[in-house]
């Protein structure tokens, strides 16, 4: 993803819908895996300005940011997030040292996922937690796509390969944005790059309550628009 995209993610998560209704599910899942023990660390890989980094840190975790991108590193740091440059294919942090590790929409940007997920592994203490998402389906597939730096679009086999062969135990996948897939599909066919950009506040507000919604709904096993997985390292026999 060039500079031009991150720094427009870094600009619209806090109010665009899709990064606000992330950031709400991610708060979920921390609640599920339960509070840290004192000065539990915790790793954001791919965090662009660390909005994700901030709902960790809240739920009591020392978090970190990582991003490949200097420019986006230190605008992590102007909002207050602890950052650091990093390729998450070679994390420059110790084995075994972080008991919870994010890495929400970076797999599909690197063509070697298979060494971030082994990345994601080592790092994580036994029995830490991971919480990793992806766009899916490849009939999605569009302009947006090569505009952020997609390099695929995955499916629940394809995810599950390349987590379970890093050594980690899947506790659960689902669906994500399923009420808005046909809209998305339409969208996408219509698409000339990235779709991502301010809305309307009405557009806005009708779409989240479109997704808040769908937490209730039971629409999780269908075709979405991303694929959510929540997973552990096994503790060594």
């Amino acid at each position: 993803m060039d500079l031009s995209e991150l720094q427009k993610i870094t600009d619209l998560e806090d109010r665009h819908f899709w990064y606000r209704e992330r950031r709400a599910i991610l708060a979920r899942e921390l609640k599920r895996i339960g509070p840290p023990r004192p000065g539990a660390r915790a790793l954001d890989i791919g965090a662009a300005g660390g909005g994700n980094t901030r709902v960790i840190s809240a739920h009591g975790w020392r978090a970190v940011a990582t991003d490949y991108s200097e420019d986006v590193v230190a605008t992590a740091h102007q909002r207050g997030v602890d950052a650091i440059l990093a390729d998450a294919r070679d994390l420059p942090v110790d084995s075994g040292a972080y008991g919870f590790v994010s890495a929400m929409d970076v797999l599909e940007h690197i063509k070697e996922d298979h060494l971030v997920t082994r990345e994601i592994a080592r790092v994580l203490e036994p029995n830490g937690s991971a919480f990793i998402t992806v766009p899916c389906g490849r009939s999605l597939w569009s302009a947006h796509d090569t505009a952020v730096g997609h390099v695929r679009r995955y499916d629940r086999r394809q995810l599950t390969r390349v987590i379970e062969g890093a050594g980690l135990v899947i506790d659960r996948m689902w669906s994500w944005n399923v009420l808005l897939r046909p809209v998305v599909a339409l969208r996408r066919r219509q698409s000339a790059g990235s779709d991502m950009e301010e809305l309307p506040a009405l557009v806005n507000g009708a779409l989240t309550a479109i997704l808040v919604a769908e937490r209730y709904l039971p629409v999780k096993s269908l075709p979405g628009v991303s694929l959510m997985v929540r997973a552990h390292k096994g503790v060594p026999e």
